[in-house]
Formats: C-alpha cells, sequence, structure tokens
C-alpha cells in the first residue's frame, strides 16, 4: 500500500479495484485535519486512475473509524474563526465519495459513530460488524451530526427513523440497522475488509459506464419529480447506446461469454 499525503491513508489498486484505508490506528482512526486532507487527495487520487472501477474504505487496524479527533472538535469549538476553514473537510471527502463516478463499498468494523458514521452515508453498499458502535451521537455531545446526515439519513431509512437517531443520540444495533436497509451485509469483524473488498470487485466486473450513469439516476431518484426523473434516467441510458461497452455486453451474452468492458 502506498501512503498518501502525511500517511494517514494508504491506497492500493488491485486490477480494477482501489483500497483507501484510513491510517490512524493508534487513535482508533479517529479523523482530524490531517486524516481528512489525506483522506480527501486518496481518493481524487484514485478517481483519477480510469482503471479503478471500484472503491473499498476500510480502516487499518481493529477499528474502522472512531469519528472526529475529539481534542480538535474541543478546540474548534474554543476557536471559532477557524471553524469554517476546518469544518468543512469532512463535508468535502463526504462529497467527493457521494459524486464519485465509480461505487464504494464501506467496511464498518467495531465503531463507525458520528463523523465516521456520516462518513459511511455516501457508499453505495455497507458492510458491518454485529458489534459494531454505529450511529449519529453529537447531541449528547453539544452539537448535532451537520456532515450531511440530516439530509442523506431521511432518503436511506425515512423521516421519523431519521428523526428517531439524530435526536435520540444513540447507537442503532446493526441488526436493525440491516432490517431497515441502512447496512447492506453483517459479518464477523475479522471479515469485514475482505468482504468489502469482494464486494468492490463484484462491482468491478460490471461496465463502469453503466454503473456511473446508475449512480446518478438513483441518487437524483428522491430530489426531483418522477417525470423528471424518469426523463433524465432515459437521457442517461441513450448516452450509452453506441458506446463500446454497450455492443460489448450484449454480444458477449449473446454468444455465452464474459464481456470485456473497457469504459468507452
Amino acid at each position: 500500500m502506498r501512503e498518501i499525503g502525511t500517511g494517514n491513508a494508504l491506497v492500493d489498486v488491485d486490477g480494477h479495484r482501489a483500497d483507501v484505508v484510513l491510517n490512524r490506528p493508534e487513535k482508533r482512526n479517529a479523523m482530524n485535519e490531517d486524516v481528512l486532507r489525506d483522506l480527501k487527495q486518496a481518493f481524487e487520487e484514485v478517481l483519477a486512475d480510469d482503471s479503478v472501477r471500484a472503491i473499498a474504505l476500510l480502516g487499518e487496524g481493529p477499528v474502522f473509524c472512531a469519528g472526529m479527533d475529539l481534542e480538535m472538535m474541543r478546540d474548534r469549538g474554543e476557536q471559532a474563526d477557524a471553524g469554517d476553514e476546518n469544518g468543512n473537510l469532512l463535508g468535502e471527502v463526504i462529497e467527493t465519495i457521494d459524486t464519485a463516478r465509480v461505487p464504494t463499498v464501506v467496511g464498518i468494523k467495531r465503531a463507525a459513530p458520528a463523523g465516521a458514521f456520516e462518513l459511511s452515508l455516501p457508499a453505495d453498499f455497507r458492510v458491518i460488524s454485529p458489534d459494531a458502535k454505529y450511529g449519529v451521537i453529537e447531541v449528547q455531545l453539544g452539537t448535532f451530526p451537520h456532515g450531511g446526515a440530516t439530509q442523506r439519513l431521511p432518503r436511506l431509512i425515512g423521516l421519523a427513523k431519521a428523526k428517531e437517531l439524530v435526536l435520540s443520540g444513540e447507537f442503532i444495533d446493526p441488526a436493525e440497522a440491516k432490517q431497515i436497509g441502512l447496512v447492506n451485509e453483517i459479518c464477523d469483524p475479522e471479515r469485514v475488509d475482505e468482504r468489502a473488498r469482494e464486494l468492490a470487485d463484484e462491482l468491478a466486473e460490471n461496465a463502469p459506464l453503466g454503473m456511473e450513469n446508475a449512480r446518478k439516476a438513483l441518487n437524483a431518484a428522491l430530489d426531483v419529480p418522477l417525470d423528471e426523473g424518469l426523463a433524465y434516467e432515459r437521457a442517461l441510458g441513450n448516452q450509452l447506446d453506441d458506446t463500446h461497452d454497450y455492443t460489448e455486453g450484449f454480444t458477449a451474452r449473446i454468444e455465452g461469454r464474459e464481456p470485456e468492458f473497457e469504459g468507452r
């Protein structure tokens, strides 16, 4: 794996899958300014690599991420003039994941509270361990989640359940999280990273342009009226009709072989 920036993020490209790994295990991968800058740079670098078709977001060591660095957050409160400059870093990372051209799978082992919970929301698939501390707890810390959770969470699980999680500040049991569609799979902590990589590898076998446009259409689904969404969907679909991958996909199926997608 290759260190990014100050070394708080690692990148490894394996075939068409890129692993982006939080690398501050001595602090349970808690995110401070250096971590967030390195994480953003890591995503930008792998997304600039045309060979990458899926990303696995992981944490080095036994824990995915303990959330935001508590000392940094305390000091930020004491230095309000630095809030705008530093406070938007998490939002920038989340937006990078949300608007990425490729899908992301996040492996949530043992912990993803507060900011780490919000970091997981724009991912397309979430794999979690049954012992994970997972939830938005900010109202117990004198603030509220404002890295996107109040907007993304209702879209994922409905407004009533989102209010319950945000306003109570309590963790959600991983089994319940799976039941309501907040996470996709539960597996042993020792298997979380491996399973996230497996899912990313499976996604990377699909047509990259098809996945990119499908993500655009899906992400717009709850933001526009149905007729606008259907028109947008058709337009995105029409963009692919004269691509190599469109012809290759149908030809391969007719010939009974695996397609060789090229992203063009």
